[in-house]
């Protein structure tokens, strides 16, 4: 490992190699692979209809899987690129209930399993599924069935009230210029997004999954298929 830079412009820091970052959307996988150990202990199916989980998500023409999902295959319109998803809602803390609210009633931009467009919606469902089936909040689900059971120690659902230990902020270019980034509440980007970790949790990850310690190896073949 190594780092080049500044892990805080203001305070002038340098980076440290154990730096916590963000994910965005590498977060997917972590939740993607969450789905598929719940599927290896029979409490789902992939070619399960959603709404045997989100029973009060609007019925569609066709119906969604939970495979469609994982693949964005699904058409479920991706919320963040809506009118709605405004600066101002992009402030607020919303339960994953609240978010599915936003994009439930539109319509799908195609039929399941013809097509293929990004959709951070998707992976919204597929953390509420999670929710569901478990009992427990995305985020204490993820930290108890990966983080710590895999030793990743610099690994969280993200929080602004959280400390974290080498948690770097985020910024912005703009005509030239760096700007501290724009403030999103974590609640948002939510399954989709909101995780945060450093390269060595990251290698644990890869580790543990390549060593069959949280899937079977057919299971991971699928994951990646």
């Amino acid at each position: 490992t190594k780092v080049f830079g500044k892990a805080n412009l203001e305070l002038n820091v340098d980076m440290r190699v154990d730096n916590v970052f963000r994910l965005g959307s590498i977060s997917k996988q972590f939740t993607a692979c969450a789905i598929l150990r719940l599927m290896e202990q029979g409490k789902l199916s992939l070619g399960d209809d959603i709404h045997k989980y989100i029973p009060d998500f609007p019925q569609k023409k066709e119906a969604i899987s939970i495979e469609a999902l994982l693949t964005h295959t699904s058409g479920v319109i991706n919320y963040t690129g809506l009118s709605r998803f405004t600066e101002e809602v992009k402030r607020k803390d919303l339960s994953p209930k609240q978010l599915i609210d936003l994009f439930k009633d539109e319509p799908l931009e195609f039929k399941p399993g013809t097509d293929y467009k990004y959709s951070n919606s998707g992976y919204v469902l597929l953390g509420y599924v999670i929710e569901k089936l478990t009992g427990k909040p995305y985020g204490e689900y993820i930290d108890e069935a990966i983080f710590k059971a895999l030793g990743m120690k610099n690994s969280y659902y993200d929080s602004p009230n959280k400390l974290i230990a080498g948690r770097v902020p985020g910024y912005v270019k703009r005509n030239g210029h760096y700007l501290n980034a724009d403030f999103l509440s974590m609640t948002l980007p939510y399954a989709a997004g909101s995780l945060v970790s450093n390269a060595s949790d990251i290698q644990k990850w890869y580790n543990a999954l390549h060593k069959g310690q949280f899937l079977k190896p057919e299971t991971l073949n699928k994951a990646f298929s």
